[in-house]
């Protein structure tokens, strides 16, 4: 880990959409997930306005052909901040084009469900990145904070309502008005985290999550995922995913299976 954090992280406006190769990610494609690595070593991996361009290319591939995502950074660091010159250029436009407030909005609202795999830094944009994930998965030296107010910003890209939800108000206040930074432990006992791991297991223990999810209905997790971010009370939400889902031939293949098994037992 560094020995000074980097940064909260900003985005340049003009991006242009990614094509051809990733220059920013490490993306591999498998049959029942996306691992996305974020690669960018020579910038504690900061969120560039190309690593935006490339996310919203992943985006559409999983809109496309939904599959969980295990999203990780490259290097024992998840994501850190970007030149803070770029930030210095930054004016009122660009910042109500939301660069990466609509980027960690489209991450969230992905078909199927999303694991941040995080060690060391995660800050700033970093960060909210990794708050709008489903689960986060932490290594012993990760590091989560939004350092934005004293570079006389704030944390616009959701984590000044995520993190609440995610882990109440008098922690992200804590978090985003004191300044205060959680690490591994900490963000085990607010909740933030599933939970923590050696860093030498922290993708094999993601893969593990992701793998138990996997043996579950495709459907079912998509439309619980559906359900569960939906706003307020949703009874009426909960009787139609649930109508899709009793007419639907997995449903009766694995109750058949469950019962032939509990059958084959007594």
């Amino acid at each position: 880990m560094p020995e000074t954090p980097p940064q909260p992280d900003d985005l340049p406006p003009d991006a242009a959409p990614a094509t051809g190769p990733y220059e920013t990610l490490a993306v591999e494609e498998r049959q029942d997930r996306v691992v996305v690595t974020l690669r960018r070593p020579e910038a504690r991996n900061a969120i560039s306005g190309r690593m935006v361009a490339e996310l919203h290319e992943v985006c559409g591939l999983l809109e496309r052909e939904p599959r969980p995502l295990l999203l990780t950074g490259h290097g024992g660091v998840f994501a850190g901040g970007a030149d803070i010159g770029e930030l210095l250029r930054r004016g009122r436009e660009e910042a109500l084009q939301g660069i990466n407030s609509r980027l960690f909005e489209r991450v969230r609202r992905l078909p199927m469900p999303t694991v941040a795999a995080v060690e060391g830094w995660a800050l700033g944009g970093g960060a909210e990145l990794a708050y709008a994930c489903d689960i986060r998965i932490a290594g012993p030296g990760a590091v989560f904070g939004n350092p934005e107010p004293g570079l006389g910003i704030l944390a616009a890209a959701g984590a000044c309502w995520r993190l609440a939800e995610l882990v109440g108000e008098s922690v992200a206040k804590q978090v985003l008005l004191a300044g205060r930074t959680l690490d591994a432990g900490a963000a085990l006992a607010c909740g933030l985290v599933i939970d923590v791991v050696p860093g030498d297991r922290l993708l094999e223990e993601a893969h593990a999550l992701i793998d138990r999810m996997t043996r579950s209905s495709a459907l079912a997790l998509r439309l619980t995922k559906l359900v569960l971010d939906a706003p307020g009370a949703h009874p009426v939400a909960d009787d139609l995913a649930q109508a899709v889902l009793f007419e639907g031939p997995d449903k009766k293949d694995r109750m058949t299976r469950f019962l032939n098994k509990r059958g084959s037992t007594t």
